[in-house]
């Protein structure tokens, strides 16, 4: 995610912030410091960090049951509004989806649990009604309302994903998806609508939960469509490519000549050796000669798909690898084709134009 930070990698995970969660953290501590002066500013600060810290186990609840299923976490991401696990891909069975989704919010139950043995019944209810200082009192209030928000069934909150999960076992994955969607959506209108009369964080929040169901519909709809097509449908057949010898300043006029932004590069023996991308082409012009090889910069860890390949398969690798583009060979392993996410986006748009233009 663009704008975040690395902060550590643990068990392979990396941990990243984003630079308006640092933002949201210097608003806060000017304002509590205005209000009662350092004391009361660092009280709220280490409350808002105890909090993350819950919403970073509850992320790595996800990671850990997604693990299980053989499906790897690159990274979380701290946002102002919580995290962010990014998963290599969705998992495939409707059963797998509903434990990896409840995994985040089982996390926040035993916390909860581990916090109510602490403060009791009283120090619960007392907190929930008329609030006050007590820090273990105020962290268990509000795990039980991330247990809660997250189980609202709406996209993109884990509610929305087990209610998937629990349609899917019924109906088609886009079917389900587009229901679930359309729930994430219309809770997100409530969520508005509330927040015009005086609340502008549920302002945000409509607007994060809109756009999240909303692109969960669009990625089921192309996993739907991905089925019925091979590589070779949707693949990119004219393009150009590199030799290893090349310049940077040869790729540079390539990249200037062509609406092309990636570029495979080729090997004497005519297979592919790598991918240039525009973004390490940049970033290599930054820091050495115009006129050192493309071999020295270009990606060498890119996948391969060929012709045949199904579409949802090729679309599952360039997930998984982060891919901007992906060669794909012939049976005779000669590059005939690029896969980028542009393709897809072009092959969503035919299909779903088709039947209407075939009702008119």
């Amino acid at each position: 995610m663009s704008w975040s930070l690395p902060i550590f990698r643990i068990a392979g995970i990396q941990l990243r912030i984003h630079i308006t969660f640092l933002l949201l953290i210097g608003w806060l501590a000017v304002g509590y410091y205005a209000q009662g002066g350092s004391a009361m500013a660092l009280g709220r600060i280490l409350f808002v960090l105890l909090l993350f810290l819950c919403v970073v186990l509850h992320e790595f609840g996800h990671a850990i049951a997604a693990k299980n299923f053989g499906i790897n976490t690159p990274d979380i991401t701290l946002l102002p509004i919580g995290g962010v696990a990014r998963l290599e891909r969705m998992p495939d069975e409707p059963r797998q989806e509903l434990i990896i989704a409840l995994a985040g919010p089982l996390v926040n139950v035993v916390i909860a649990l581990a916090l109510f043995a602490v403060v009791g019944w009283r120090g619960f209810a007392a907190q929930a009604t008329m609030g006050g200082p007590d820090l273990p009192a105020q962290l268990l209030v509000i795990n039980v309302v991330l247990v809660l928000f997250n189980l609202l069934p709406a996209f993109p909150m884990d509610g929305g994903r087990v209610l998937r999960a629990l349609l899917a076992t019924r109906l088609s994955y886009a079917r389900a998806t587009q229901i679930a969607a359309s729930i994430g959506q219309g809770c997100a209108f409530i969520f508005g609508f509330i927040g015009l009369f005086g609340n502008p964080l549920l302002l945000f929040i409509a607007l994060f939960v809109y756009m999240g169901a909303s692109q969960e519909a669009a990625l089921a709809q192309l996993k739907d469509i991905s089925r019925s097509f091979p590589v070779s449908s949707a693949m990119v057949r004219e393009f150009r490519s590199l030799p290893q010898d090349a310049t940077l300043q040869e790729a540079v006029d390539a990249l200037l000549a062509t609406s092309q932004h990636d570029f495979p590069v080729i090997d004497e023996s005519g297979n592919v050796a790598g991918v240039l991308t525009r973004h390490d082409l940049i970033a290599a012009l930054r820091k050495h000669d115009p006129q050192i090889r493309v071999a020295e910069v270009m990606r060498r860890d890119i996948p391969t798909v060929t012709t045949g390949t199904r579409f949802e398969e090729a679309f599952r690798i360039m997930q998984e690898c982060n891919c901007p583009v992906v060669p794909v060979l012939d049976g005779m392993k000669r590059l005939v084709g690029l896969l980028t996410p542009e393709n897809v986006t072009e092959l969503m748009m035919v299909h779903s134009a088709m039947p209407k233009r075939r009702a008119a």
